[in-house]
């Protein structure tokens, strides 16, 4: 599975045949590192309270998620060029893998939301505009490919085991909820009328397309994970990934019923009361999933679990819970969910330091660039 790492003890980069064989198993799921990143800076930016230092820390941290993306673009490309046999099987031919084609269009959103509103005072309003908007189109345009593309795979040419779904399998269909929640931040920067209430529906769109095909997916995952076989350890941090769709569809609903005022100020009202009554209680349930989801990864961290890429599903899904009750909090006034914003924040932070300290490690000496060994499945 191109998503593992090698073992502790695997060989080094000073082994590879050559310098591209370190791009020949760079795979989409690269990107979550850049959505990880991302989300600690756009995080930052959403929290209800602030902190000395905040502003800057949220763009420094954009910044990297830029610099990282562009640097795994153009990795990507090579990848792309020299081994097209291997990004075929990537995608076509092997599930495991398909999956994290999700993530591409993901960092592409988080880093273009990033420059909004974060980037003003570094490149100029009206180029930290242009490039959300950009980079928003793309990476819509690429989640609604993937949120139809890869499940069409699964259906008619990859092929799956019963009982073989996991969270991983989320990751095509949330994509479009990215869409749907970052893209009432480029609302008020078109012209006033069909074209706002056109992106404003559209969002909308998204968000229920994206929940559904979220809704149909997640009986069969949590049939495997409660009477199937066991994932395997180094899959345990996927668990984190349910937490994508939930905190993403509430920072979506309170996005949108933001934007409403100027894009359908005759439902404006209603969309924002249905971000109350949407968000706080799926809010709720994503803060008892995170209960589940850090408990079955302390077991696994006591069994052993090794790092993975798999690792920064730590990062992203957490940090659209903190989105999530940071824009409830501003919606509701209430202090708890300020706080609980600031805490979630606290544990994304914690996260992405641990995982971006791994990767970097790994990626030194190389790693991360080899195919893994399949791995064994946890004990029942």
């Amino acid at each position: 599975m191109g998503l593992l790492t090698a073992p502790a003890r695997g060989p080094l980069l000073g082994e590879l045949e050559r310098p591209a064989d370190a791009f020949r198993h760079l795979g989409p799921n690269w990107y979550a590192a850049v959505m990880g990143t991302s989300i600690v800076a756009n995080g930052a930016a959403a929290l209800p309270v602030a902190f000395p230092g905040r502003h800057a820390f949220a763009v420094a941290v954009w910044a990297v998620a830029f610099a990282m993306l562009a640097a795994l673009m153009a990795a990507r490309a090579v990848h792309l060029v020299r081994h097209p046999d291997v990004a075929r099987f990537q995608l076509l031919d092997n599930p495991a893998t398909a999956v994290f084609y999700g993530c591409p269009p993901m960092a592409l959103l988080a880093v273009g939301y990033g420059t909004l509103v974060l980037g003003p005072g570094v490149l100029g309003a009206g180029p930290a505009v242009a490039l959300d908007a950009v980079l928003w189109t793309l990476g819509t345009v690429y989640a609604l490919a993937v949120a139809a593309g890869v499940p069409y795979l699964m259906i008619t040419r990859h092929r799956l085991e019963p009982g073989s779904a996991d969270p991983t399998w989320l990751l095509p269909v949330v994509a479009p909820m990215v869409a749907a929640a970052l893209g009432p931040a480029l609302v008020p920067h078109l012209p006033d009328g069909q074209a706002r209430a056109t992106l404003l529906y559209g969002c909308y769109g998204m968000f229920g397309a994206s929940l559904l095909a979220t809704l149909v997916l997640l009986p069969g995952i949590w049939t495997r994970l409660a009477a199937g076989r066991p994932l395997p350890t180094v899959l345990t941090p996927t668990l984190f990934l349910v937490l994508g769709p939930l905190g993403q569809s509430t920072t979506a609903v309170v996005q949108l019923g933001d934007a409403a005022g100027g894009a359908a100020p005759g439902y404006a009202a209603a969309m924002r009361a249905f971000a109350v009554l949407y968000g706080a209680p799926v809010l709720g349930f994503a803060v008892f999933w995170l209960v589940i989801a850090g408990t079955a990864n302390l077991r696994a961290m006591r069994r052993g679990m090794p790092f993975a890429m798999t690792c920064w599903a730590f990062t992203f899904p957490v940090g659209t819970c903190v989105t999530g009750a940071s824009g409830l909090a501003r919606a509701t006034g209430l202090d708890a969910l300020a706080h609980l914003a600031v805490a979630l924040y606290l544990l994304l932070v914690a996260a992405w330091a641990v995982a971006a300290v791994k990767t970097a490690g790994g990626a030194l000496t190389g790693r991360l660039f080899l195919p893994a060994p399949a791995p064994a499945p946890t004990p029942a």
